[in-house]
C-alpha cells in the first residue's frame, strides 16, 4: 500500500468515526436534555413493575449509543457502493432523530400516547437501519440487535405507561 493510499484510508476512518461519534453523541445529549427536566414528572406516574430504576436508564443508552457508533463505523468504511453506504446512513440518521422526538413527545410534552406511536416508528426505522446496514456489514447489523431489543422492551413500557396514566378505570366490569 502506498504512503498516500495509507494516509487516504487513516483519514477515512478518522473522519468517519468523528462523524458517526458526533451524531451519536448529539442525538444522546439532545434526548438527556429532553428526559432530564421531567423526570418529575416521570416519577409521578403509574408505571408497571417491570420498569426498571431511573439511574438504570443512562447506562443502557450510553452502552446502546456506543454500539451504535460502532456500527455506524463500520457501515461508513465498509467495501460497498457509495450509494448503499448513502441510504443506510441516511437510516441510521433518520433513527437517531426519530428517537430525540421520542424524547420530545414523552417527556418534554408529557404525552405517552403519541410517544407510542413515535417508537412505533423508531423501531421500523431501525429494522430498515439493520436490513441496511446487514447488506454492506453483518457484524454492523449485529451491533444493532441489542438496540432493537431495548427498544422493543421500551415500547412495552411506553404502553403500559400509556394506558395505566390514562384515566380509564380498569376494575369497572361489563
Amino acid at each position: 500500500m502506498s504512503g498516500a493510499t495509507e494516509a487516504k484510508s487513516g483519514r477515512r476512518f478518522d473522519v468517519g468515526l468523528i462523524v458517526v461519534s458526533a451524531a451519536c453523541i448529539v442525538a444522546w445529549f439532545i434526548g438527556g436534555a429532553l428526559t432530564r427536566p421531567n423526570l418529575e414528572w416521570y416519577d409521578g406516574l403509574v408505571k408497571p413493575g417491570f420498569v426498571p430504576s431511573n439511574g438504570f436508564f443512562p447506562i443502557v443508552w450510553t452502552v446502546l449509543y456506543v454500539m451504535m457508533a460502532m456500527s455506524a463505523w463500520l457501515v461508513w468504511r465498509s467495501p460497498g457502493k457509495a450509494a448503499d453506504k448513502k441510504l443506510a446512513m441516511i437510516w441510521f440518521g433518520i433513527q437517531l432523530a426519530i428517537g430525540v422526538l421520542w424524547s420530545f413527545a414523552f417527556f418534554t410534552m408529557h404525552a405517552p400516547d403519541y410517544a407510542f406511536g413515535v417508537m412505533m416508528a423508531l423501531l421500523l426505522s431501525i429494522v430498515i437501519t439493520i436490513v441496511l446496514f446487514d447488506r454492506l456489514s453483518r457484524p454492523a447489523s449485529l451491533l444493532l440487535l441489542p438496540y432493537v431489543l431495548w427498544v422493543c422492551f421500551s415500547v412495552g413500557i411506553n404502553f403500559t405507561i400509556w394506558v395505566l396514566n390514562s384515566g380509564y378505570d380498569f376494575s369497572q366490569t361489563q
